[in-house]
């Protein structure tokens, strides 16, 4: 695989490029593959803040180099917890990508602030994270979910309220990881 190594550390106006350094460069922090997991069903959690596997919502990737990185993409569609709901990854490296341990407070990687109570309403919430497994096998990201309130639940796709009825809707979550050369 291609790497920029061997392009010149700085550039002058005028410089041109050898097609060495050119097919180097071109060869360079490109994406490899990627893998993606659509999930048009629901999840509920149930477990205030015990983190579950939202189900149907992970992606598995080979590098194929222990240099290479790892691209992840989550988004989601969040219902019913007023509260907030808290999300991480895991697989890879993705245990640097929550915060900082700081007391009995929870160790997250990004967080939805709530529906507000509106019954029928779901929030977004997405994130990126550049992970370096530094390996060859297979990897398995998996999303996982939890309330920021012990006595509330949180809805993957779906409102608090799932009322079958014009005002209420269904959605869509997802996760893409992408390899990306060195």
């Amino acid at each position: 695989m291609a790497t920029p190594t061997t392009l010149p550390a700085t550039f002058v106006s005028g410089a041109v490029l050898t097609a060495a350094q050119m097919n180097n460069l071109r060869g360079a922090f490109r994406v490899l593959q990627v893998v993606s997991t659509t999930k048009t069903d629901t999840y509920t959690h149930s477990t205030g803040v015990t983190f579950s596997n939202v189900t149907g919502l992970s992606a598995a990737i080979t590098p194929s180099a222990t240099s290479s990185k790892v691209l992840i993409y989550v988004y989601l569609e969040i219902g019913g917890n007023n509260s907030g709901t808290w999300v991480k990854v895991t697989g890879g490296n993705t245990a640097s990508w929550v915060g900082d341990t700081a007391g009995s407070r929870a160790r997250i990687a990004f967080a939805q602030n709530g529906t507000g109570g509106t019954p029928q309403v779901m929030m977004n919430a997405s994130a990126f994270y550049l992970d370096s497994p530094a390996t060859t096998s297979a990897i398995t990201y998996q999303v996982q979910i939890a309330a920021a309130d012990n006595a509330t639940t949180t809805y993957i796709n779906r409102s608090t309220t799932d009322t079958d009825s014009t005002g209420y809707s269904r959605a869509t979550s997802g996760i893409v990881v992408m390899e990306i050369s060195a």
